[in-house]
């Protein structure tokens, strides 16, 4: 049962006109309410599956279909306030960053503290807001941590677009930034769903992927993937991709970066998205010397934290074999073998023999 304050469909628009301005207070660039309807993602999700793109991960093989029916999720979800939140600073430079080889290429949501953490309270305080209002609402936030759509969910509450690169689009802010999601018990108004796609006949995404992990305009290959590679991917980096990778390290940005909307992209002033240890603009061997130790101390509340130690490591030698081939380089990758993990120890001499071809 409804509040005695929403009890018309005045009040409830109210509510979510308040919603939004909270909302933009609590850092969020927008706010959109849906109703979603996600059954129709069913059969092309699992298509895409069994295809095996999803690589090494199994765990979006699992929950059945609750991905596609939030009250499964989160049991009487009759709407879900979608959100975004702008991550990269003004400050942080991209594409010479990149063109620069014996700097480390990190992507851009993951050079400060962990989102995840950011985002979900900042969610929570704003469900706990409409609580303070309407009193107990039934609610249960969402960060990127659960079998979520959030990008169909976002799409089908106006919020943009999916691209071809399969990342959520808007016209006045590209693709940098983070979605989050509030599903709720209140039968709030629904915001319009975006009309239709504005990739057009652009296929920069596409073309300009360093590995080609994308199979046609839609569907990517995790496999192939320098983010799947340098964080979810365990065991041994494919030999034919290591060149390709380039200095990228962990993640990659690319397909955000040839797209045309990002020349919309809105900065953040979020202190928390802000570099930590000059992530943003660090030595490939100064990286590839922390020690574990290390490692762990300057990852402390990062995502950076996922890919772990060793895969760290692994990535980073890549890099390397990719630089310019200096004596420091060389002398880098020589001292590292002793003491590293046999993993490590193959992508040192994958490195090493690059430089000798040269």
């Amino acid at each position: 049962m409804l509040p005695s304050s929403l009890s018309t469909p005045d009040d409830l628009a109210k509510l979510v006109s308040d919603i939004k301005t909270w909302a933009t207070e609590f850092g969020f660039a927008d706010a959109r309410i849906v109703d979603p309807d996600l059954g129709q993602h069913k059969d092309e999700f699992n298509n895409w599956l069994d295809k095996g793109y999803h690589a090494g991960m199994d765990y979006l093989a699992n929950h059945g279909d609750m991905r596609f029916y939030p009250e499964q999720l989160h049991p009487g979800t009759r709407r879900v306030i979608s959100l975004r939140m702008h991550y990269l600073p003004q400050s942080v430079e991209t594409v010479k960053r990149l063109q620069t080889k014996d700097k480390a290429y990190i992507a851009r949501y993951a050079l400060g503290r962990d989102y995840h953490k950011l985002i979900r309270k900042r969610l929570t305080q704003l469900a706990k807001k409409i609580q303070e209002h309407v009193g107990d609402h039934g609610y249960r936030a969402f960060v990127d941590s659960a079998p979520v759509l959030e990008r169909q969910i976002a799409e089908q509450a106006g919020m943009g677009w999916i691209g071809k690169n399969t990342l959520l689009l808007t016209p006045k802010a590209g693709s940098w930034f983070l979605l989050g999601e509030i599903f709720t018990n209140l039968p709030l108004p629904v915001d319009k769903p975006t009309a239709s796609r504005h990739c057009g006949s652009c296929d920069a995404c596409l073309t300009q992927c360093p590995t080609d992990a994308f199979v046609e305009p839609w569907v990517l290959d995790a496999g192939k993937c320098i983010s799947y590679l340098t964080i979810e991917h365990k065991g041994p980096i494919p030999e034919a991709l290591r060149s390709k990778m380039g200095n990228r390290i962990f993640g990659c940005d690319d397909c955000q970066l040839v797209c045309p909307w990002t020349k919309f992209a809105k900065h953040t002033e979020e202190e928390d998205f802000q570099p930590r240890h000059n992530l943003d603009s660090a030595d490939l061997i100064d990286l590839f010397l922390w020690d574990e130790e290390t490692f762990l101390k300057n990852t402390e509340g990062s995502p950076i934290r996922r890919t772990g130690y060793e895969n760290w490591q692994r990535n980073i030698a890549v890099a390397l074999g990719n630089a310019p081939t200096t004596e420091k380089t060389i002398k880098a990758l020589q001292q590292a073998l002793e003491h590293s993990t046999p993993l490590v120890q193959e992508h040192i001499q994958w490195a090493l023999t690059q430089h000798q071809s040269q």
